[in-house]
């Protein structure tokens, strides 16, 4: 069967059974619902024929992995996503777990944070199994834990040899094809100043007022060492929380003086080839140039680099290569477009397991998934009709990519 005729026999209603089936499990991280899950995707790994396991992962945790060896002579392709979602909100109008399925969407509680991709490309390699399509190069479905808390669950897996030649991170994009994505770094700000009374405001340093001055500087930031104006696109800073009063203990009851501590907690993307350091360089050197202007002004900063979790760094893949390709081609063959391919924003600001791919195995891969646009959000939803065309583009790369052994 041709490929263009593969892509119109996707079996539109187990595909969306199969996704509102994940959907109905609670698998929060490092809970018995994520261990089920895992469970529960080995098991349909085995059953459609698939080398599967339930690979360890530290905490009591297990990632669900799954092998379709080829016959030789073609490339390997992994497929990654994760099976944690985030937690169910107020403002929800209908079941988060149900899997709840109308003319359009498709609703519940990680169905757009990841389980859509997730299906997408179970779906995508059971249709070619199901068409008798036989390949040369392995195709690896990896369905990981722990992504929310810095990806342990795919680092498990590359510690425990998990490769291929390239890979597809399903991470929701909205189809789009995702080529940059930054790295990220928390940090803390300290400033402190020298109170007196609101008469004698005059001779104090007001820790406020400087960091008035400091936020939008900030907010507006970039950092050095971009290699090209493309990189530049996912350098950010932001503030996003801010508390100023007297003393380290930021009293509140004495407003008649002027403020003398403030605390501001911030985070930063920077793209590949800059460095954590560096992006704390830039930061301290605005901060220099802030007690300059208010002499008698400490500023402190610190990185607030969590110890237990691994950090997100940034990832790239060049838009030749052959993996974009495939996802370009793909797309070309559904949609009859041009793919959306770059350096694209939103998505380009979020962490994913592209960068533990790409920063720790060496590995050319793309981000590119269903959901989105209602992306951690009450009433989440990917849309179907973005669902099905996913699993048809993932199709089309395992052929490009795999190659199909000849009758």
């Amino acid at each position: 069967m041709k490929p263009e005729d593969l892509i119109h026999h996707i079996d539109r209603e187990y595909c969306l059974s199969f996704l509102a089936k994940m959907v109905q499990h609670k698998s929060y991280s490092a809970t018995d619902g994520e261990r089920e899950l895992a469970r529960y995707m080995a098991a349909q790994m085995s059953e459609l024929g698939l080398e599967a396991e339930l690979q360890k992962v530290p905490g009591d945790r297990f990632n669900a992995i799954g092998r379709l060896p080829g016959s030789g002579g073609g490339h390997s392709l992994l497929f990654n996503g994760h099976l944690d979602t985030n937690p169910v909100t107020e403002g929800w109008t209908v079941d988060p777990w149900a899997g709840k399925i109308d003319e359009q969407f498709i609703y519940g509680i990680g169905v757009s944070n990841m389980k859509a991709g997730d299906a997408a490309y179970f779906c995508a390699l059971k249709t070619l199994i199901d068409a008798g399509v036989k390949l040369k190069g392995d195709v690896i479905l990896t369905y990981v834990v722990g992504e929310l808390q810095g990806g342990i669950g795919t680092l498990a897996a590359i510690e425990q040899g998990v490769r291929a030649d390239y890979f597809i991170n399903a991470e929701p994009t909205d189809l789009q094809a995702l080529t940059m994505h930054a790295g990220s770094l928390m940090f803390t700000i300290e400033l402190t100043g020298d109170t007196r009374h609101l008469s004698k405001r005059e001779e104090a340093v007001d820790a406020i007022a400087a960091a008035v001055e400091l936020i939008p500087q900030i907010n507006s930031m970039t950092f050095s060492g971009a290699r090209s104006e493309e990189h530049l696109k996912v350098n950010r800073g932001h503030i996003g929380t801010v508390h100023g009063a007297l003393g380290r203990e930021l009293e509140e009851w004495r407003p008649p003086q002027v403020a003398d501590f403030v605390r501001l907690k911030g985070s930063a993307r920077f793209a590949p080839g800059q460095t954590v350091q560096g992006v704390l360089a830039d930061l301290q050197a605005l901060l220099d140039q802030l007690c300059a202007r208010y002499p008698g002004l400490k500023a402190e900063l610190f990185d607030d680099g969590v110890r237990d979790k691994p950090t997100m760094l940034p990832f790239e893949v060049s838009p030749e290569s052959a993996i974009v390709k495939a996802v370009n081609h793909g797309w070309q063959r559904v949609r009859g477009t041009q793919q959306p391919t770059g350096v694209i924003t939103p998505p380009a600001f979020f962490g994913t397991d592209a960068a533990h791919f790409y920063q720790h195995a060496g590995m050319e891969g793309i981000v590119c998934g269903p959901g989105g646009k209602y992306n951690t959000m009450p009433d989440e939803r990917v849309e179907i009709s973005d669902f099905l065309d996913m699993v048809r583009i993932y199709l089309l790369a395992i052929l490009e990519i795999c190659q199909p052994v000849e009758a």
